[in-house]
């Protein structure tokens, strides 16, 4: 029976998966909330949050109650969870920080593309005067909208249509948040911004997307970059424009020697979900001037980064994986299975995980070292996630030269 002693671990979720004790399934309403408002303590705030108005949103929005009853028991973990129909429900902390990053004022009239499961107008819903909320997936929308009414959300107005078009009929909208990405933003959502508004969205390729705030002054858009991130893609008008596409045959992952960096900050381009990650410039990294490294001195905390990539298992049997590593009094966290690792997890073309690969795990001191591991694809993947990380351990963990391909032996 392995422990999930930190909320922040989910690779807990991940080992427990098969496991899952009666008691669960029968949370109450109470227990609910104790799980939330830890998430809220344990995640959200330590991943830097700090607007009361945003954290008292997330502690009093149901989580659990926007997802399938069958993940129920992983709503209060900090991970993306499927919702049907090839999509997902994004990860508390990206709520938190996006909604954070939208600076939601009373008054405001916000526009939200992509409803999804409902949540992240939820948690809008109590700190704006009215969200306007697109769904192009019908059955999503109109799941999301019967629980929006049911929950008691009347300051929610929920449409089925492309968002790549807006809502023109209740435009200029004082905010603007799109929980889907463009490869482009969108025209119709900057003519319908008010000025001096903001617009949140995660754009770029398929797997490499940055988000941005955008600020509207006298018409123009004035663009700030937040963070690396991985949002699924917006689909319909959007997606028939998309120019850069990846190719799920010949699967890869982009800045794996760390050398590329996000505009004019030191965070390493194409790497999301980054956390007590420290991009070292030395010119003994084993590829280039730089390479990660990952800290932690607290039992159960995460600390890595991971990143996208396409793979079509009918095509592609078995990944090539390389990369260096270096260990500095690398140790195991609250239990066995609590040691850094590269993993790798498969889905399939509906986004359920079918399968794991796992490079490591990693204990010791040691100086720069080579590793060459073949993880086989399941025939159902579609597209994967690679993540390196610490997994709870403890001590220092350097990385560098991550290389991805499939094996050319199959």
């Amino acid at each position: 029976m392995p422990a999930c002693r930190d909320s922040r671990r989910w690779i807990c979720l991940l080992a427990t998966a098969l496991w899952v004790p009666a008691a669960v399934w029968g949370q109450t309403r109470q227990q609910f909330a104790l799980q939330r408002h830890r998430m809220v303590e344990t995640e959200v705030v330590d991943a830097g949050v700090k607007n009361p108005r945003v954290l008292g949103a997330m502690r009093d929005t149901p989580r659990h109650e926007f997802v399938p009853a069958s993940q129920r028991k992983y709503a209060y973990y900090d991970v993306a969870l499927p919702i049907g129909h090839a999509q997902t429900i994004s990860p508390p902390v990206v709520v938190a920080s996006m909604t954070e990053a939208l600076d939601p004022q009373p008054g405001d009239k916000v526009l939200e593309i992509g409803t999804g499961s409902g949540y992240q107008a939820a948690v809008l819903s109590g700190l704006v005067r009215e969200v306007y909320t697109i769904e192009i997936v019908e059955p999503l929308g109109r799941r999301a909208e019967a629980t929006l009414r049911r929950l008691g959300y009347r300051n929610v107005h929920v449409k089925v249509g492309d968002g790549y078009l807006g809502w023109p009929e209740h435009a200029p909208f004082d905010k603007i948040i799109v929980t889907c990405s463009p490869e482009h933003v969108p025209p119709a959502l900057v003519e319908q911004l008010a000025d001096g508004g903001r617009l949140i969205v995660p754009v770029g390729e398929r797997y490499q997307q940055n988000l941005y705030v955008f600020r509207k002054e006298e018409g123009k858009l004035i663009r700030e970059s937040l963070r690396p991130t991985l949002f699924v893609p917006m689909t319909g008008e959007a997606e028939r424009r998309r120019e850069v596409l990846p190719d799920p045959a010949r699967p890869a992952i982009r800045n794996g020697d760390f050398e590329e960096l996000l505009g004019d900050s030191d965070k390493p381009f194409g790497w999301h979900y980054q956390r007590q990650l420290e991009l070292v410039s030395d010119e003994i990294a084993p590829s280039g001037q730089r390479y990660v490294r990952l800290t932690n001195a607290d039992p159960g905390r995460e600390a890595g980064a991971l990143q996208g990539f396409g793979v079509d298992g009918r095509r592609v049997k078995r990944l090539l994986v390389t990369l260096h590593v270096r260990a500095t009094d690398v140790r195991r966290g609250y239990g066995a299975r609590e040691l850094p690792a590269l993993l790798i997890t498969f889905y399939d073309a509906n986004r359920a995980a079918v399968g794991q690969g796992v490079v490591g795990p990693w204990q010791g001191t040691f100086g720069w070292r080579p590793h060459t591991a073949r993880v086989e694809v399941p025939e159902a993947a579609r597209e994967a996630i690679l993540r390196i990380g610490m997994l709870g351990a403890l001590g220092e963990l350097s990385v560098d030269a991550i290389h991805v391909e499939a094996d050319p032996g199959t």
